[in-house]
């Protein structure tokens, strides 16, 4: 989804932005000032790097960008939900779940593959 995947992007810039800007204050404090949740500002890529959750390398942003795609044509429409599950994901299960998606017919093979592995 298109509107999910822009509004993740835009997370990630004000997350950035908060953190260079105002590193004199607390997670809660950013949150507050950016008119973000906790949760959006800890699945955004500034706050991944920064305390080392999950890769955030070239290589993983990549690798998520064209999973989601394949995902979408494969699956149907994913929720934001999905998308969050997917982006969290560390990159060696990002590169399994690449792999299992040329098996899935369809959201609940999706659904099954996150229960068991995210």
């Amino acid at each position: 989804m298109a509107g999910s995947s822009s509004a993740a992007e835009i997370d990630d810039v004000i997350a950035a932005i908060l953190v260079a800007r105002f590193n004199g204050r607390s997670i809660q404090e950013l949150c507050a000032m950016g008119g973000i949740t906790l949760d959006d500002f800890t699945q955004s890529v500034a706050y991944r790097e920064i305390f080392g959750r999950g890769e955030a390398s070239g290589e993983a942003r990549g690798e998520t960008k064209v999973t989601l795609r394949q995902l979408s044509r494969r699956c149907g429409l994913l929720t934001g939900e999905h998308e969050s599950a997917i982006r969290s994901l560390p990159l060696e299960r990002l590169e399994a779940l690449a792999e299992a998606l040329l098996d899935f017919e369809g959201m609940a093979d999706l659904n099954t593959w996150l229960a068991a592995n995210a």
